[in-house]
Parts: structure tokens; C-alpha cells; sequence
């Protein structure tokens, strides 16, 4: 990285299911140069799973986090609500293609994993595979286009 490049910066968040990889999930986007924003939780204990993917994502709708990661049991709960902030497209990465697909197809700007269905090492494989896609133009960008459209126009 070149001495004046600004590092990406990913936020962070997940559920009691997701904690379990919490440390290894951020130790591996630091490796790879990130600033990671802990957006919690920040104990095993129970909690409710909108609170640190809502979090999570209004960091990103504000430019104060590039992207977001997002790990529950499933990936649902925690992609349902982050995809409720305006200015989010949150997708659950459940195999290698979908993951690649959610940057090139779908210009996500947050990935989510469920714990009890992905081991850790497919969770930092596809880490690396979604920030390692480009997103793809053309017909691509015009359906992305109308996502933020129709976002716009209903959104406040």
C-alpha cells in the first residue's frame, strides 16, 4: 500500500451466533490491510441481532466504513436488517459463486454469513473472494441503478 493510500475501512457486526468468530474474522481483514470498525457485539451473551446490523450498516450508508461484514446463525436476520438502511445491498454469501456474484451482479457493499451453515475457513475464504470481485457494468449497473432508484423515490 502506498504511503498516502487510504485503507479500506470494513464495519464489523454480529449476533451472539456470529461472536465465535468475531476475533478470527477481524484478525483476518487486518492482515489484509482493512481498518475494521467493531460494531458488536462484544460477549456471547444473547442479544438481539438488528442492533449491531443495524449498526454495522448505518456505518456504511455513512461513508464512515467503505463495507460491512455481518455474521448470525444464519446470515438472515442480521442481512434482513441491514438491508432495511437506506443505501445498503447486504447478501448472504452462502457458496464461493454467490459470493463473487454479490460484488460483479449485485454492487454489494455488505456480505453476510450464517455460523451454524459456514465453517470459518469458508467465511474468511469468502472474505476474500468478495473483496477480491469487481462489480461488472453494463446490464449489471442499470439493475443496480434501479435498486437505488425505487430506493430514492420511497425512501426518506
Amino acid at each position: 500500500m502506498e504511503e498516502n493510500e487510504k485503507k479500506l475501512v470494513v464495519a464489523y457486526g454480529c449476533d451472539h451466533g456470529g461472536y465465535p468468530y468475531k476475533e478470527q474474522v477481524i484478525k483476518h481483514l487486518e492482515e489484509r490491510g482493512y481498518e475494521v470498525i467493531d460494531c458488536g457485539t462484544y460477549s456471547k451473551e444473547s442479544c438481539n441481532y438488528p442492533e449491531p446490523a443495524i449498526k454495522t450498516a448505518e456505518m456504511v450508508a455513512s461513508k464512515k466504513a467503505d463495507y460491512g461484514v455481518l455474521v448470525c446463525n444464519t446470515g438472515e436476520g442480521v442481512s434482513i436488517s441491514a438491508n432495511k438502511v437506506k443505501g445498503i445491498r447486504c447478501g448472504i454469501a452462502y457458496t464461493d459463486e454467490v459470493t463473487q456474484l454479490l460484488m460483479a451482479h449485485n454492487h454489494c457493499n455488505m456480505i453476510a454469513f450464517g455460523s451454524m451453515f459456514m465453517t470459518l475457513e469458508d467465511v474468511l475464504r469468502r472474505i476474500d473472494i468478495f473483496f477480491n470481485s469487481t462489480p461488472n457494468g453494463g446490464r449489471h449497473e442499470r439493475r443496480v441503478q434501479m435498486i437505488i432508484d425505487y430506493e430514492n423515490a420511497h425512501q426518506k
